[in-house]
């Protein structure tokens, strides 16, 4: 990512108004869609996990 666009602000990158142009929005873009696939593995990851812990207390319901 080209530094020069982003203002570190805290905790997040601000983009500099200044230096924005149709490359930078492309590169936000493949950021965004990056976090997205992100989001998206982790919430499989939990529905996993979930469905782990219902088939271990069903399995103890029984015994």
């Amino acid at each position: 990512m080209d530094a020069g666009i982003f203002i570190i602000h805290g905790d997040r990158d601000v983009v500099d108004p200044g230096h924005f142009t149709s490359e930078s929005a492309q590169i936000l873009i493949g950021e965004i869609m990056g976090c997205n696939r992100d989001l998206e593995n982790i919430q499989k990851n939990i529905n996993d996990v979930k469905n782990k812990m219902k088939n271990i207390i069903d399995v103890l319901g029984r015994v």
